[in-house]
């Protein structure tokens, strides 16, 4: 009988994993208090309320270890988490953020683009800075290339001389080279990334909504870019109530598009029903309601009628949780002409 019932509940659920993660949801920063540039700047109240809701939300933050060692080694998040980025090591960063976060004892990576900080840029730290940061205890150094230029247009053999001059510069002022690497602009293709892999990064971010599991590519992770519009807080709400779909597989692996793979589709297969799922993109130019074709109850093809417009062309997916949560997946294109 007990064999029987089992059977039956397999039948009824068949797409239903027992292995589905809460996951992490990764935050992306780049300066603080600096209001001239609204796209890259999130305000110190902002920066403030958003450390506030977080607490009431009972999240935890990760140490940039333990986060590693869980999705290098292959374990599932048991709970949901938050890991702080920073990308750039803009000055404003450190004067009006790093003390908050020194004061409260948060964890966090920076990712360091070397060039201004050679030349004593006045809106980045300095190497003595960045020193500070990484001798506290708290933060974690990670790569983010020489010149912080659109590698996307790049040809291969400059891209590979920037990261090397990157290298250079961290073993000179840090005495080490980073082993979490993010994109630069969050932008990348397979070619990009198989040529960053072979300078020893471990891990790799991109910059596109969504929540970390095991079941995302570790070479362009996603994370939650917040600045003065996107990290409001109806938005700063949602984003803590987000966990990870439990998504099997998606095709084509396809990142870079180009006049001739213009518009694309993306099917996803996850081990879940997801029924109910809305899905939106920003194909010619404008956000709109993605049309779905359903394969079956965990499998569906995302169809896009128009050409993403050059830089970023981007997805967005979500499906009410349990507990009130949503399930949020991100795909983000590069598109060039």
């Amino acid at each position: 009988m007990k064999k029987f019932l089992i059977l039956i509940l397999i039948l009824l659920y068949p797409l239903q994993s027992f292995s589905d993660e809460p996951g992490v949801i990764s935050l992306m920063y780049h300066r603080v208090g600096e209001g001239k540039y609204p796209s890259t700047n999130v305000s110190i109240e902002m920066f403030q309320q958003h450390l506030k809701a977080i607490k009431e939300s009972g999240l935890k933050f990760i140490k940039p270890s333990k986060f590693k060692e869980h999705i290098l080694e292959g374990k599932k998040f048991k709970q949901r988490y938050i890991l702080l980025t920073v990308d750039d090591s803009f000055k404003s960063f450190y004067e009006n953020a790093w003390p908050i976060l020194k004061e409260k004892k948060i964890p966090f990576i920076i990712f360091v683009n070397t060039r201004e900080i050679n030349s004593n840029h006045p809106n980045y730290m300095t190497w003595d800075q960045i020193r500070e940061l990484r001798d506290s205890g708290l933060v974690t150094i990670g790569g983010h290339s020489w010149s912080h230029e659109y590698f996307v247009d790049m040809k291969i053999d400059e891209v590979k001389k920037d990261i090397e001059k990157s290298h250079q510069d961290y073993l000179k002022e840090l005495k080490f080279i980073p082993d979490l690497y993010a994109h630069t602009f969050g932008e990348t293709s397979v070619d990009l990334i198989n040529l960053i892999k072979k300078f020893n990064y471990k891990i790799i971010f991109g910059q596109h909504s969504g929540v970390i599991s095991q079941n995302e590519n570790i070479y362009y992770l996603p994370r939650f870019s917040l600045n003065e519009n996107y990290g409001k807080p109806k938005r700063f709400k949602n984003i803590l109530r987000s966990r990870a779909f439990n998504l099997k597989s998606y095709e084509p692996k396809t990142i870079l598009l180009n006049p001739s793979n213009n518009p694309t589709n993306l099917k996803l297969i996850f081990n879940e029903n997801v029924k109910g799922i809305n899905c939106f993109d920003n194909s010619g130019g404008s956000w709109r309601n993605t049309k779905i074709n359903f394969k079956s109850s965990n499998e569906i093809k995302l169809i896009f009628d128009l050409p993403f417009k050059k830089r970023r062309g981007r997805v967005n997916c979500t499906l009410p949780a349990d507990g009130g949560l949503i399930k949020w997946f991100g795909y983000q294109y590069s598109v060039i002409n």
